[in-house]
């Protein structure tokens, strides 16, 4: 409930703060005297767009405060929803700036506009004559129905289950786009592991395989080569190794003369041993090294498969060629396992489906249940209102198809008169009858689930006489378990109500402005005399408020 509310600078009000209570609270007032002010002032705390225009003191910046109590009225998840911090005692402030940008704040946070338009139906709902659009709202009827059959357990599984069943169906039709996509490339993947595969990219040395083709397409001079190292290193008489053996022995004859001739001889003998090692591993390589034109037909074979496919693939070493292999074998096998997860999806898909519409068909049996019981209840109210022969009917059909809130769709029916036959309730009923109707809603409602804050704003216009006192009666029951506001112009409800605020204008040096006034036994006796018998107050009408007061 709302426990007060502060303005500054907004149209004709400069600055006012007043505190609400429980129960009905009437505001009266004459017609201009600011009364519409205070309903935009507490629209734009709950998400209305600003407007400059409304600000009276364009200089300064206008600032509209609302504190709720909220406890009791299990908004923690709507709080949750709208990623905003929950208070028991909530702040909500708007600001308008002079440049003409505005602000929001809950609980000292801001937040985006539409965030407050989230959170604001679950605060206060603001109703009057011309606003009956909900009514003809087919999620709305359906709330009200649900709300007497008592399914909240029911729609809350049916959502989750609608979620689960959304998320299934977005992931078999994903898995069959992948699908229908992987196989157009399957053949084509396939081709390519295979050509990776059959060269055996594992045992490839490819560096080893260019060194033996090298040799073996090089024998002929490889062996001439090694045949003249050997003969220039071996001959006896011109040997390179020959002529430093006999230098080696004359260098030996020296070495007991001087360390030098030693480490001369050293050197000479590293030499000698070095040019041995290279003679017998040319001699070696002379005897191993033939031609093999088989085996360097298939080496060259090997190395241009290699080639081919580093080429095709755009890159340089065996290593390169292993990652794109090993790729195309997972591309492969993920295609091949896709008819797999398809199957089990498409499985899981149809339980949850037959899940969800089980659901739904248990929430249509509970609407079912309780459509008479609200007809009933609504047909009473409205014959109290002045409408002894309205009539409704109540059109709901299960279909197939998964909504929001359940697989119902609902056509409400009414008639207000006798021999007149039913059509859609948003084109039938006057305005007069819609307001009187969402009365009768409203007063259901508060038997069955915890209500905002109302404001009806001259919900009772062309209501006059017994009506106007049945309704006065209606307000005041339905004001017993809940907040309540009532802005009219009649006594009798006026007499109703357990507070009473008064807005009024009045001239402040050069300009107008608006005040409020919560009004005490007398003063009440008084604003309802004025408004049965005007500005001049009789004692009969002073007897009669009197009267209506008690």
């Amino acid at each position: 409930m709302i426990t007060t509310l502060s303005i500054k600078n907004y149209a004709l009000i400069d600055d006012i703060r007043v505190d609400f209570n429980k129960g009905l609270t009437i505001i009266t007032g004459e017609t201009g005297a600011g009364k519409s002010i205070l309903l935009g002032a507490l629209a734009l705390v709950l998400g209305k767009r600003a407007d400059l225009s409304s600000v009276k003191n364009s200089s300064k910046k206008c600032i509209i405060e609302a504190e709720f109590a909220l406890d009791g009225y299990n908004l923690q998840s709507v709080f949750d929803e709208n990623d905003l911090d929950y208070e028991s005692h909530t702040i909500i402030r708007r600001e308008i700036l002079p440049n003409g940008k505005s602000r929001a704040f809950v609980n000292d946070t801001p937040v985006m506009l539409q965030q407050l338009q989230a959170l604001g139906p679950h605060l206060v709902d603001i109703h009057s004559q011309h606003e009956t659009l909900t009514l003809s709202s087919e999620t709305f009827q359906l709330e009200v129905i649900d709300a007497l059959a008592n399914t909240s357990e029911e729609l809350q599984k049916y959502s989750q289950k609608l979620e689960q069943y959304k998320a299934l169906s977005e992931e078999l039709s994903a898995l069959k786009n992948t699908q229908e996509n992987a196989t157009k490339e399957l053949d084509y993947n396939t081709f390519l592991y295979n050509e990776l595969k059959e060269i055996e990219l594992e045992k490839i040395n490819q560096q080893e395989l260019e060194e033996t083709y090298e040799t073996l397409s090089n024998t002929e001079e490889i062996q001439e080569s090694l045949s003249k190292i050997v003969q220039l290193l071996s001959e006896e008489q011109i040997g390179s190794l020959t002529t430093l053996k006999e230098a080696r022995i004359a260098l030996g004859k020296l070495r007991p003369f001087s360390s030098e001739f030693e480490s001369l001889w050293n050197r000479l003998n590293s030499v000698v041993i070095e040019l041995e090692d290279i003679l017998e591993t040319a001699e070696d390589s002379a005897a191993t090294i033939e031609a093999d034109p088989e085996k360097l037909t298939l080496i060259n074979e090997k190395l241009q498969a290699l080639y081919k496919l580093q080429h095709k693939h755009t890159v340089g070493s065996v290593d390169e060629l292993k990652v794109i292999e090993t790729d195309l074998e997972q591309k492969i096998e993920m295609t091949l396992h896709l008819e797999g997860r398809i199957k089990t999806t498409a499985e899981a898909l149809a339980v949850c489906k037959m899940a969800t519409s089980q659901l739904g068909q248990a929430i249509h049996v509970k609407r079912k249940e309780a459509i008479p019981v609200l007809k009933e209840k609504l047909e009473s109210f409205l014959s109290e209102l002045g409408l002894p022969n309205a009539r409704f009917k109540f059109e709901l059909t299960s279909a197939e198809n998964f909504r929001k809130n359940g697989t119902d769709s609902l056509e409400l029916l009414f008639t207000a008169n006798k021999g007149l036959p039913f059509g859609l309730l948003k084109k039938v009923a006057s305005g007069g009858e819609l307001s009187r109707i969402m009365l009768a809603v409203k007063a259901v409602l508060t038997k069955y689930k915890k209500l905002p804050t109302i404001i009806f704003d001259e919900i009772d216009t062309g209501v006059s006489g017994e009506i106007a006192h049945k309704m006065a009666t209606i307000l005041s029951g339905m004001s017993q378990s809940m907040q309540l506001f009532s802005i009219t112009h009649l006594p009798q409800i006026a007499a109703k109500g357990e507070h009473h605020i008064k807005v009024y204008k009045e001239d402040q040096d050069a300009i107008t402005v608006t005040r409020l006034k919560t009004l005490d036994e007398e003063e009440r006796i008084l604003e309802i005399a004025q408004m049965i018998g005007g500005i001049k107050v009789t004692d009969s009408a002073l007897a009669h408020a009197k009267e209506l007061l008690n």
